[in-house]
Parts: structure tokens; C-alpha cells; sequence
């Protein structure tokens, strides 16, 4: 065996270690990051490590790859890190690349020709690929869906949204990641007629349900528990909806009054008994889920003047964080913002985070006590959040911004990065890259 063989060998051999030892909470493979924002969608880093600051001796890359442009954040399953990206030149194309997660070395892709109609912002993919027991499941900018073999990268089955659900593709694309419940996989399609969540099954792609008349929204869909049973949370275009995700029975539905278009990105995010929405032009709202039915309702719901002029929290891109009763979000033009969560009043506001400017983001990650931030700049941000204030506890540049026309500032990193045992991976519209945490 050569130098270069050893050396690889080596690396395999330090990624499952570390994958495998370094979760506090192992309830997938190696604690994954299969899905969009990690295990049950809820960015958490699971992690036992505790850093009271962030150097850049504290970070080693272990390997870059170029990439196409995209939204879409990297998920990482058993050993394979999963991205989208989209390729330009005479032929349009959405393609699906899986990578050795401790080399980076190209394992698989499949590519299909994919014009992007009337979008905005049409760089590529914005859902997050998702993986469970051997199959990956995608979701591009049209409404195409694919099922494939997770290893080989074989295609087991495939969805035209466009063609065969007539998907209403929203200003910037269809962006809601899937998500698994039991033996199904379920996508916001916007589809007609009543189809806006479609429910496929995850081995075959045939129909199990449709539900909802309601417009696409981008933001990802979550399960939950309500008085015993499982709720999918679904913030459609036009409503906070709970649904039976075996069924899609709708349990209930509270509407987000919208003055503008759809810009409902952010995840919702839940805190029992509450869940709490933000958007970019509509602010936020907060429902109390009822704990013995299925049912809900509205506590609060506040908006500023305008985009500029914020009352509470106007996120755009960034999913809000909830933590010992408050609310930490990015508001529309970047000031990062603290909120008492069951008034909606404003605590503090802090703008060294991100840079001012429109649709300013930074993703929002805890891991233990601390919170773990990534903005646009593609900076990795070590802070204590709390009442009293946002403290930075360092920040390392990862990977710059690609300069992509029409992207605002010429570039930005707004994918999602992924964390697993010790490793962080991040993309920008050019590079894939991959970190250790060495101290």
C-alpha cells in the first residue's frame, strides 16, 4: 500500500472515531447530520465540548472540493457527506453529489437537466438532501424529487412536480427540505389540487396523502408531540398548519397574514408549549400548542412599519433560536436581535454578528451552553447568548464567498453548515469544504 493510500486509510479511520465518540446523544449512526438542521431539525450540535473561546489554531481543514453553485447545506450520513448544486453552460442542470466524508474524494453523482423558470436568485438548489437507512431523498428548485440509492447513487424513483402535481413555484423556488415520518417522505409541493403537502412513500414514490389548498412557502416542515400523538408543523405560504403526518388529516391551522409576497423561510421553531414563526416582511407571531387535543392558538403576533422600521424580529433566511424563555434571530437587514419570547418585546440588539445589509444571515447553532454561529462571510462564531447580551467568543473565517452574479454582494454563504462528531462542513457557490476541531 502507498503513502497516499496509508495516509487515506488513516483518515477514514479518524473520522469514524470521531463521529463515533465525540456524540453525547447517538439516536443516529454516529450522530449524522441526515437532514436539514440536523436530528429532529432542531440545530443542535451534540457535541461534549466546551470552548470558552475560538482561534484559529482550535481548527485544521481536513479537505476543499469545488462545487457548483447553491443554497442547498451539506448533510452528512455514515461516512458520505450529500449536497446539491446546479451547473451552468448551454444545458441547465440540478445535480446531487455524494463525497467520502473524511476525504472528500467524489463517490457518486446524477445530474438532470433543470431550467429554472421566472426564479430569482437562480443559483441552484436550495433544499437540503436527505438520508435514512441506505436511501437519500432530494428536492430541487422546480419541484423535481428523487429517491436514491445512498451508496451507489442508483435513482429508485422520481417526481415531476411541474409535471405531475402542477406546483405553484414560488419568487425563489421550491426550497422546503424533506422530511421522514414512518415508511413515508414528505415534501411542501405547492401542488394543485390540494397538494400543497404531498406525502410519498419513501421506497416506491407512490402517493400516500395530499393536504392543504395553501400556497409554498421555503420553510422546512418539523414533527412534534401534541397530547400524545405526532403533528407534522407545517408554515405553508398562508398558514401555521398542524397536520396527522400518517393521514394528512389537518388537526389545525392559525393564518399568517401576509401584506407583501411569501417570504416565509425560517423553520418554525418549537419550545413546548410554543411554537414561534418570523419572516422578512411580517414579523413574528407566537402560538400556544394546547397540551390535552389537537389543537392551537394565537398569542401574539407583531409586525413593524417595513422592512426597515421592525417591531420584535423580521427574519429572513435564519431559523431563530429559543432559549430559558427568549427568542435570539437575525432581523431583516442583520441586527441580531433578543426578544422576551411571550411578549415579543425587544431585549437587546447587537450588529457585529453579520454586517448590515438586506437579507443579512447568520445560521444559529447550539451546542451545549454555548451557540455556534455561521454568516454570510462564511465566518464560524464561538458566543454566549443571554439576556444581559451577545458575547463573541471568537470567529474563524471558513471558506470565502464566491462572487456570483445575480447573488447580493457579489456573494454570499446562506447554506446551512453541517456538524457531526467534531467535523464541520460548509459550502460556499464554489467550494466544499471540511474542518476538525483539533482543541
Amino acid at each position: 500500500m502507498n503513502s497516499r493510500a496509508i495516509g487515506s486509510s488513516i483518515l477514514v479511520l479518524a473520522f469514524s472515531f470521531f463521529v463515533n465518540s465525540c456524540s453525547s446523544q447517538p439516536a443516529l449512526p454516529g450522530n449524522d447530520w441526515a437532514q436539514w438542521m440536523g436530528k429532529e431539525r432542531k440545530g443542535i450540535w451534540y457535541l461534549d465540548l466546551k470552548k470558552e473561546s475560538l482561534r484559529a489554531a482550535d481548527l485544521k481543514k481536513i479537505w476543499e472540493v469545488p462545487v457548483g453553485t447553491g443554497y442547498s447545506g451539506p448533510t452528512v450520513y455514515d461516512g458520505r457527506v450529500y449536497l446539491m448544486d446546479y451547473t451552468g453552460g448551454p444545458v441547465k442542470s440540478e445535480r446531487v453529489l455524494c463525497f467520502d466524508a473524511a476525504t472528500g474524494k467524489e463517490i457518486w453523482s446524477h445530474a438532470y437537466e433543470c431550467m429554472y423558470l421566472s426564479v430569482g436568485y437562480p443559483t441552484g438548489p436550495r433544499a437540503s438532501v436527505l438520508v435514512e437507512e441506505g436511501r437519500a431523498w432530494s428536492f430541487g428548485t422546480m419541484g423535481n424529487l428523487h429517491c436514491y440509492d445512498a451508496v451507489t447513487g442508483k435513482l429508485i424513483w422520481q417526481v415531476d412536480g411541474l409535471e405531475e402535481y402542477d406546483a405553484g413555484i414560488p419568487v425563489w423556488g421550491l426550497a422546503s427540505s424533506p422530511i421522514i415520518f414512518g415508511d413515508m417522505v414528505i415534501v411542501q409541493m405547492g401542488g394543485r389540487p390540494d397538494a400543497c403537502m404531498v406525502a410519498f412513500h419513501k421506497e416506491t414514490g407512490k402517493e400516500v396523502w395530499r393536504a392543504l389548498t395553501d400556497n409554498a412557502s421555503y420553510s422546512a416542515p418539523i414533527t412534534i408531540e401534541q397530547a400524545g400523538k405526532p403533528v407534522l408543523i407545517c408554515w405553508t405560504g398562508d398558514n401555521l398548519a398542524g397536520l396527522d403526518p400518517a393521514s394528512g388529516k389537518v388537526y389545525w391551522k392559525i393564518p399568517f397574514k401576509r401584506r407583501k409576497g411569501i417570504i416565509n423561510i425560517a423553520t418554525p421553531v418549537h419550545d413546548p408549549p410554543y411554537i414561534f414563526l418570523s419572516s422578512f416582511w411580517d414579523g413574528s407571531m407566537l402560538v400556544r400548542l394546547e397540551q390535552d387535543k389537537q389543537d392551537a392558538e394565537l398569542v401574539w403576533t407583531r409586525a413593524g412599519e417595513s422592512e426597515r422600521n421592525t417591531d420584535a424580529l423580521h427574519c429572513c433566511i435564519s431559523t431563530p433560536l429559543i432559549k430559558d424563555g427568549y427568542v435570539y434571530g437575525v432581523d431583516s437587514y442583520g441586527e441580531f436581535r433578543c426578544l422576551e419570547m411571550l411578549s415579543g418585546d425587544r431585549v437587546w440588539t447587537d450588529s457585529t454578528l453579520v454586517p448590515y445589509s438586506r437579507w443579512a444571515n447568520a445560521h444559529l447553532i447550539r451546542q451545549g451552553e454555548k451557540t455556534w454561529a455561521f454568516n454570510e462571510l462564511g465566518d464560524l462564531i464561538l458566543a454566549d447568548l443571554s439576556p444581559e447580551g451577545f458575547r463573541d467568543l471568537g470567529r474563524v473565517r471558513l471558506l470565502d464567498p464566491y462572487r456570483v452574479s445575480p447573488n447580493p454582494r457579489g456573494g454570499v454563504n446562506w447554506a446551512h453548515p453541517a456538524f457531526t462528531g467534531k467535523f464541520i462542513f460548509a459550502r460556499s457557490d464554489a467550494q466544499l469544504v471540511c474542518y476538525q476541531v483539533v482543541r
